[in-house]
């Protein structure tokens, strides 16, 4: 009985002192802060059911983000049939107007073109700052496929960014039927 007292309080304090490493890690991967404490109290609870089986305790955030990873993927699936798409994206709201408040916000806005695979390659590489081995191990995939993934997720990314900025420079001409008389000229 001592033994699982001592598992109960190393999983505690593991988490007493990772809370705040593991719940930035989250917000990476979901950018509704309520969302993101959901899939690490989810990851948390996953995890302490297999605590006694992580041998190596130095290796329990990379177990854990795995767990994350696997959870946001789950609840993804689960969403994906109830979302619709709409030809406007929402306004990005910045609460303090700081330039790089804003560019956070817009990074995290459009992080949502990703799918879940190639946004965790993003999140494990550029924001974890882990190796493409790591990222790989870490997602089960080769490093080739996190090569691939992540260099087609940044080309996504640039293309959004470039295509908000069109936007952007329309509305401030004043031209709002730019963008949609493109659109219809490429259907036609």
């Amino acid at each position: 009985m001592a033994q699982a007292h001592g598992e109960v309080l190393g999983f505690e304090e593991y988490v007493r002192t990772r809370q705040d490493a593991l719940l930035r890690s989250a917000r990476r991967l979901v950018p509704d802060p309520t969302d993101a404490q959901d899939l690490l109290q989810t990851a948390l609870v996953r995890t302490y059911g297999r605590w006694d089986g992580i041998a190596d305790k130095s290796l329990a955030d990379a177990y854990l983000r795995r767990v994350m990873i696997n959870t946001r993927t789950e609840w993804w699936r689960a969403r994906k049939l109830e979302e619709v798409p709409t030809e406007q994206l929402p306004d990005a709201s910045v609460e303090d107007g700081s330039d790089q408040r804003a560019d956070r916000a817009l990074l995290m806005d459009i992080l949502k073109v990703l799918a879940p695979k190639q946004r965790s390659v993003v999140v494990l590489r550029h924001w974890e700052q882990m190796s493409t081995e790591e990222t790989a191990a870490a997602l089960g995939m080769s490093a080739g496929t996190v090569k691939s993934t992540l260099h087609r997720a940044l080309a996504r990314l640039r293309q959004e960014l470039e295509s908000r900025d069109l936007d952007m420079r329309a509305l401030e001409r004043g031209d709002h039927t730019m963008r949609y008389e493109g659109r219809e000229r490429c259907a036609a």
